[in-house]
């Protein structure tokens, strides 16, 4: 299956997304919106999250993308309330873990079912393996969040604008 100019913008547009969560994730714990990386990631995922439209094959696919469109505009646009309510991050937080994983869970799928080029991993939706990540992908966000919630609990309440 070849990819189109537009899938190819999709695909390398949004690449850049998954360090920068990557990175966020193992420095600060969460995604952090007014950070550089922040910025960068919000940009890619945006590019990423718009291309999809034009070039989804399932309508699965653009369900995910609307979803992820919502949790990236909520997260970070409750990162622009200037407030110290405790809240506020929490939604944040939870917002832009989704967006995550909901970037992750294409990625993987579309990862196992094109590589190898010519002898993918995986070629039918409801192989194990595919199944399999899926599931580490959906633990991940079933541990990971309540973890951050906790962290940020823990974490002396600042007015969201200069302490994000």
């Amino acid at each position: 299956m070849s990819i189109s100019p537009l899938g190819w913008l999709h695909t390398l547009g949004s690449l850049p997304a998954i360090p920068l969560a990557a990175h966020m994730l193992f420095r600060h714990g969460r995604i952090t919106p007014h950070s550089r990386a922040g910025r960068a990631y919000f940009w890619f995922m945006l590019l990423g999250v718009l291309t999809v439209y034009p070039i989804a094959h399932q309508p699965v696919s653009s369900i995910i993308a609307t979803v992820t469109l919502v949790a990236l505009l909520v997260g970070f646009g409750i990162s622009k309330w200037p407030t110290a309510m405790r809240s506020v991050r929490y939604v944040e937080t939870i917002a832009l873990s989704l967006s995550v994983f909901l970037l992750m869970v294409p990625t993987v799928s579309e990862t196992l079912r094109r590589l190898p080029a010519g002898n993918p991993l995986v070629t039918d939706m409801k192989d194990p393996l595919l199944l399999g990540a899926q599931g580490v992908l959906l633990l991940a966000l079933i541990v990971g969040i309540p973890l951050q919630l906790r962290a940020l609990k823990r974490q002396p309440l600042v007015l969201n604008k200069a302490g994000s």
